[in-house]
């Protein structure tokens, strides 16, 4: 199941079209994409036993590029990023893969949907295509083994980040050079985890004006998912809504030689295998 915030409601995307949640539910369901993330499993037991009508035939590859597409979660408790967690990555940027996960956030105020507008703060504003968790339910010191079933969905994300800002002072601080607006966005729809086997083996690519930067697998991740939730679990409490940003494979701005970063007009175009696609272009801010 595919649940979009189109409009500020909570839309289900099928094949045939778009389902509005609280309308075909007759209010068993919230039309509010925050509130429902806490009972997914719920609603996507709903949708299967009772086949709802399409209320509008928007198709999904026409849903994808809808100017009015939100983050497929608004107001998350809290957002939790990972740095240098594919091995590759690790390699192109000349460091050692860590031995625990690297943790930094990305601010609430930056979240924005998939087709937002993003701004060049900076001469060395870069990209990081994301594979994004989105927590399904609140717990502490979660298994390894059970992680998952913590899982509401997945999504993908955008990391950008302007370096100047990332790698300003000694030590570096991540979390505000992540954080300008619409510098997290998020979407197309969050995907069920029902619908994802595996995910640490989904194809991950970024293309920048057409040319692909980054092409790889989450399975070069150097931590999983089902370890990164552990871990984050093991200090914070995780609560549904909560997103995590797992980790940019190899291809960034920064790992080229020379080094090639956003400016004004530059068309972002993410994907992951399975979950869609994001569109975003660059402007002067």
């Amino acid at each position: 199941m595919r649940v979009a915030n189109l409009n500020g409601r909570a839309t289900i995307v099928t094949d045939a079209g778009l389902i509005d949640v609280e309308r075909a539910s007759n209010g068993a369901f919230t039309h509010d994409v925050d509130r429902l993330i806490s009972c997914i499993d719920d609603l996507a037991a709903w949708f299967e036993t009772t086949s709802p009508s399409v209320t509008e035939s928007l198709r999904p590859q026409e849903v994808l590029r809808d100017p009015h597409l939100g983050p497929v979660v608004t107001t998350p408790s809290q957002i939790f990023a990972i740095g240098v967690n594919y091995r590759a990555h690790a390699a192109e940027m000349g460091l050692t893969p860590p031995v625990t996960p690297m943790v930094f956030t990305k601010f609430a105020s930056a979240l924005a949907g998939a087709n937002a507008i993003i701004p060049v703060p900076s001469s060395s504003t870069d990209w990081e295509a994301e594979l994004v968790v989105v927590v399904g339910k609140r717990g502490r010191h979660i298994p390894v083994e059970t992680a998952l079933s913590y899982v509401a969905g997945y999504c993908v994300g955008q990391d950008f980040s302007d370096r100047d800002l990332q790698l300003r002072g000694t030590p570096a601080q991540f979390s505000l050079g992540k954080s300008h607006k619409n510098f997290a966005p998020v979407g197309p729809w969050i995907t069920t985890r029902d619908e994802i086997a595996d995910p640490n083996d989904l194809r991950v690519t970024c293309d920048v004006n057409g040319h692909r930067f980054q092409d790889s697998t989450t399975g070069d991740m150097v931590f999983s998912v089902p370890e990164l939730i552990a871990y984050l679990s093991s200090i914070c409490e995780l609560q549904p809504g909560d997103l995590i940003f797992t980790g940019s494979p190899h291809g960034v701005g920064q790992g080229q030689h020379p080094p090639v970063f956003l400016k004004s007009g530059d068309l972002i175009e993410t994907a992951i295998s399975g979950l869609g696609s994001i569109r975003n272009v660059a402007y002067d801010k």
